[in-house]
């Protein structure tokens, strides 16, 4: 029997199964023993082996302490305060609701990095006052919800990390790579909306006169500096004992969950509850991030086993592909993946098959880690599965339709694939030093 026919048959099985919606890990998992048994020689020799080397991983301890950050600062409410302050701000501008969801999403990314708090965060707060002011429902919804995704790209990221630690990659280097493409996506929003609410000013209305006076009369100043001051200490402490080689970014991860805890209790927010509720929390999410990557290994070693990446690696010689062109295929592949499964799926299944093949073509793992980032980032907003679009829907007034959502979100879909081409069409946007 052809072994390597097996290891395709493996993953394509495996691919239908996930969207049955069983869960993740136990589909790779399972399948991937129930091959690795029958048909690959010291299977079981080998996976004891393999999955102590991931569990050793050393980079993988910053995932628990990024998500605890990150969702103690969404308990805090320090997120409400950044989004009262700065719709204010940006209330005489046309879209100004708008432009603001955008600047305290990217400040939420640098300091949070967690899709789901910030979506739904924002949704609780910003989108039942957007739509009271008379704006489009489109364009509220998507605001939100691809603001809420920044933080798949703009550091600190779990998506990064993972990334780093599957293609080898140091974290801070993705970190300090990942900066230019995310400020481009901020900047592309911003001026989307702009423009937007040029042509369309009754769909994106400048608040009224009189709302911003009674804001700002109430100690305007204090709270503006106030809500600013959380967010950039927690940023500043995190990514700059990276860049300045102080501390390593597992090290930088610590230094922000200790840095979140105690901005709660300069909040005078911190409780047992509010730290049992995080701590829950965070486990819940860190364990089923690494049961996927435990079952992620498993179907690896099988994989690499039957003989699947050389397959490939034949079969891509074989067709005479460019390194640019498979570069597109698995750009495209990615893509339409993020339709039906979850990031953290594809980094851990269709990642590890690719990247011995970038590796051939001498393709730089840096450059590759970014643009995959970049395109998984549209992962949480492709219709049908896109979670932030879950997230956001769950929170939404019963008058807004999901097909409000989908359409909302198509434009900033379209904004990250345009950064994501420019990205390969100019390599420095992500390797200038």
């Amino acid at each position: 029997m052809n072994l390597e026919l097996i290891a395709i048959f493996l993953f394509c099985v495996i691919f239908l199964l996930l969207l049955t919606g069983y869960p993740v890990a136990f589909i790779l998992g399972g399948l991937s023993v129930l091959v690795g048994v029958f048909f690959v020689p010291d299977f079981l020799d080998f996976l004891p082996l393999r999955i102590m080397g991931t569990l050793q991983n050393y980079v993988l301890l910053a995932v628990p302490l990024f998500v605890f950050m990150g969702l103690t600062l969404e308990k805090s409410g320090i997120a409400e305060e950044l989004l009262r302050a700065m719709g204010v701000m940006f209330g005489k501008v046309k879209g100004g609701l708008a432009l603001s969801v955008v600047v305290v999403g990217t400040l939420l990314a640098a300091s949070t990095g967690i899709v789901g708090a910030t979506v739904i965060s924002m949704g609780l707060i910003s989108l039942p006052i957007m739509l009271k002011k008379g704006y489009s429902v489109p364009l509220a919804t998507g605001v939100i919800a691809s603001s809420g995704t920044l933080g798949q790209i703009i550091p600190p990221s779990v998506v990064l990390v993972l990334l780093g630690s599957v293609l080898n990659v140091p974290v801070g280097d993705l970190f300090r790579a990942a900066i230019v493409p995310g400020m481009l996506i901020v900047i592309a929003y911003i001026i989307y909306i702009v423009i937007y609410a040029n042509l369309f000013p009754a769909k994106a209305p400048a608040l009224p006169e009189e709302e911003i006076r009674l804001f700002r009369a109430e100690n305007y100043k204090a709270k503006l500096l106030k809500s600013f001051l959380y967010p950039m200490v927690l940023i500043l402490s995190v990514l700059g004992v990276i860049f300045a080689g102080i501390a390593s970014p597992t090290e930088a991860a610590a230094v922000g969950a200790l840095g979140a805890i105690v901005l709660t209790m300069f909040q005078r927010k911190m409780s047992w509850a509010l730290l049992s509720a995080v701590s829950k929390e965070t486990t819940h999410l860190t364990s089923m991030v690494f049961m996927i990557l435990l079952g992620a290994t498993t179907f690896s070693l099988v994989f690499r086993g039957l003989g699947g990446d050389k397959m490939l690696v034949n079969l891509i010689e074989s067709g005479n592909l460019s390194a640019n062109h498979f570069l597109i295929l698995v750009m495209f592949v990615v893509f339409i993946a993020g339709f039906f499964i979850d990031f953290i799926e594809i980094i851990f299944i269709i990642v590890p098959i690719v990247a011995p093949i970038f590796a051939k073509f001498q393709m730089d793992p840096l450059w590759i880690g970014i643009l995959l980032a970049l395109n998984l980032q549209t992962s949480f907003l492709t219709p049908p599965f896109g979670f932030a679009l879950f997230y956001l829907k769950g929170v939404a007034p019963p008058e807004v339709k999901t097909t409000d959502i989908y359409k909302g979100v198509l434009p900033f879909i379209l904004i990250q694939i345009l950064v994501l081409v420019l990205a390969i069409l100019f390599p420095a946007i992500i390797l200038s030093k």
